[in-house]
């Protein structure tokens, strides 16, 4: 995860180099979360690919970072070659977000290689001002389907675009929490301004990284815990130990359990713990999800009976 924190501080990436297939992912699947990536796939017998070349690499260093080139030798890749069904060169590709958007076949007149750049140029600008939105919405779908990779750089990607997105940040430590990155996470956290630290989302986020931090602790003990219980169910140190445990073990539902238990059993023990608790489990799993929505329903019933 280093990389990605680098590459939402900012960091020097050529815009022209040449990969093959083992860099392919990284060079340009990867890559293109951030900036359209262009791919030229040439040979060094072809002789419209000397002429296509110098004016993709005119015309993207014009860019000025927008975009990137990527130049694949199909001769020394040809099993990359056969998988993108490359028939004949030069053959350009443009992927972006990790996906073919846009491309062509033949050397072309230097007006349409500046057209196909602008028009990506174009394309990356648009999803960074109008998108971001949609692209959190899908962040953080494929966070909770547990592709955590795959989520933290899409939450790059909005931070590269919008660096003030503080629901980006939140995503992107919360994927550093899920990966077991804790001190990543807090210095991320920590390294925010003062102005996107005080919003909802870091919040949340930064109970997410308190809970994780004392479930490191408690998660080793966890069938002690459940014997301490079993010997004296009024154990209250053990079953609030427990509800630490299981949420780092990823019971939300079995930690809150044992929470509101505690709260029933003695809801002044330790300072009000468990109900101050409850909070931060509450706010760490966000207003809508169903076990805050279910726990703040029998938090309020046992306040109020």
């Amino acid at each position: 995860m280093d990389a990605l924190l680098n590459a939402a501080s900012g960091g020097a990436v050529p815009v022209i180099k040449d990969s093959n297939t083992a860099g392919f992912r990284a060079d340009v699947i990867e890559a293109s979360m951030e900036v359209p990536v262009i791919v030229d796939f040439w040979a060094t017998w072809c002789g419209p690919c000397k002429t296509l070349g110098p004016l993709l690499e005119k015309q993207v260093q014009a860019a000025q970072g927008k975009v990137r080139l990527v130049k694949v030798d199909i001769d020394q890749n040809q099993a990359l070659a056969a998988q993108l069904r490359i028939q004949s060169v030069p053959t350009v590709y443009a992927f972006y977000q990790g996906r073919p958007v846009d491309g062509f076949m033949g050397a072309v007149p230097e007006s349409q290689v500046k057209s196909f750049i602008d028009k990506l140029v174009q394309l990356a600008g648009h999803d960074s001002h109008d998108h971001v939105d949609e692209l959190l919405a899908e962040a953080k779908s494929v966070l909770d389907s547990g592709n955590i990779e795959e989520a933290a750089g899409i939450y790059q990607h909005v931070l590269a675009h919008a660096p003030d997105s503080a629901a980006a940040a939140a995503g992107l430590a919360r994927c550093l929490i899920a990966l077991g990155e804790i001190e990543q996470a807090k210095q991320f956290l920590e390294s925010l301004t003062p102005e996107m630290a005080r919003h909802a989302d870091i919040a949340a986020a930064k109970s997410a990284l308190e809970l994780a931090e004392q479930s490191a602790v408690a998660i080793a003990g966890l069938a002690g815990l459940r014997q301490r219980l079993e010997a004296n169910p009024n154990d209250h140190e053990a079953r609030y130990e427990l509800s630490t445990a299981l949420y780092g073990a990823g019971q939300q539902d079995a930690a809150m359990d044992e929470l509101l238990e505690l709260f029933r059993r003695d809801r002044e023990w330790n300072d009000q713990a468990a109900r101050k608790q409850l909070v931060k489990l509450f706010e760490a799993l966000g207003p809508t999800d169903p076990l805050t929505l279910s726990g703040r329903r029998r938090l309020s019933s046992l306040l109020f009976s």
